[in-house]
């Protein structure tokens, strides 16, 4: 009789003070691992912005070969796309692009890490 009720006993599941450590050491690991998804993404989306503003200044240097332009000529996206950019970038974060003369680099309305 003892012994059916020490089985009984054993197959009851988990106790709350159970439950709260597991529900605490998750909340640990979330509190870690989402802060560092958060600027990984971040890095992720500056990084795919200055390659887009890379290939938008080599466009600019290409149209102002192909036309003989001088430093203070201003490309338009028309001049650009489709001839020597195939399709215009976006800004990954949502930001837009600034072409400029040729003597200045393409600029994201973003700044910060969005530059070349």
């Amino acid at each position: 009789m003892m012994h059916k009720l020490m089985n009984r006993r054993r197959e009851r599941g988990f106790t709350l003070v159970e439950i709260m450590i597991v529900v605490l050491i998750i909340g640990i690991l979330l509190a870690i691992a989402v802060p560092n998804f958060m600027s990984a993404r971040e890095r992720s989306r500056a990084n795919a912005c200055r390659s887009n503003l890379r290939q938008i200044q080599a466009a600019k240097e290409q149209w102002a070969m192909a036309n003989n332009q001088g430093p203070t000529a201003t490309p338009t996206q028309a001049d650009l796309s489709p001839t020597f950019i195939q399709t215009w970038p976006s800004c990954p974060s949502g930001g837009t692009y600034t072409i400029g003369n040729m003597s200045t680099n393409p600029t994201c309305s973003v700044g910060g890490d969005h530059s070349l």
